[in-house]
């Protein structure tokens, strides 16, 4: 077992024992999940933690709105080429594809209740999704570097 997955194990056990839960009304009207802060530069992320296959398949699904500075971070147990699509998902979302040291591989802009495939441009253990534009705004593109407790070396 990787060091990461063991820490990522323990972390999901201790946020269990301890009760924490999604932030705000719209994080919980679709599933109970886990939290975590991300960091990218100064900008604080409070990301849910999409972790088992259900888990992931639900992602977003169904939601009418996320607040500016939460996502769902999609955690997978290795690295693979990952592909989104937005079917059933109501607000516009961009996705960050993201390797296990943290760093941005590529981000793709996803239009609602789409069936078009977004794919990672190399094997990524995460993809963050946020609010449409999100990362445009805050000047965050492939080669930008996140932190937080999941990511390799952080």
């Amino acid at each position: 077992m990787t060091l990461i997955k063991r820490n990522l194990i323990a972390w999901s056990a201790m946020l269990g024992l301890l009760g924490v839960f999604p932030h705000g009304a719209q994080a919980q009207e679709a599933q109970n999940l886990p939290t975590l802060t991300l960091s990218a530069g100064m900008y604080n992320i409070v990301a849910q933690v999409a972790q088992t296959p259900q888990q992931r398949e639900i992602g977003l699904m169904f939601r009418k709105s996320m607040a500016p500075h939460e996502g769902m971070l999609f955690v997978f147990e290795k690295p693979a080429t990952q592909c989104f699509w937005m079917k059933n998902t109501l607000i516009p979302l961009s996705a960050a594809f993201i390797a296990s040291d943290g760093t941005i591989v590529n981000i793709e802009d996803m239009a609602p209740q789409t069936e078009n495939s977004h794919c990672s441009r190399k094997p990524v253990r995460f993809v963050l999704e946020m609010n449409q534009g999100w990362f445009a705004k805050r000047g965050l593109k492939a080669g930008a570097h996140l932190s937080g407790p999941v990511f390799a070396g952080s």
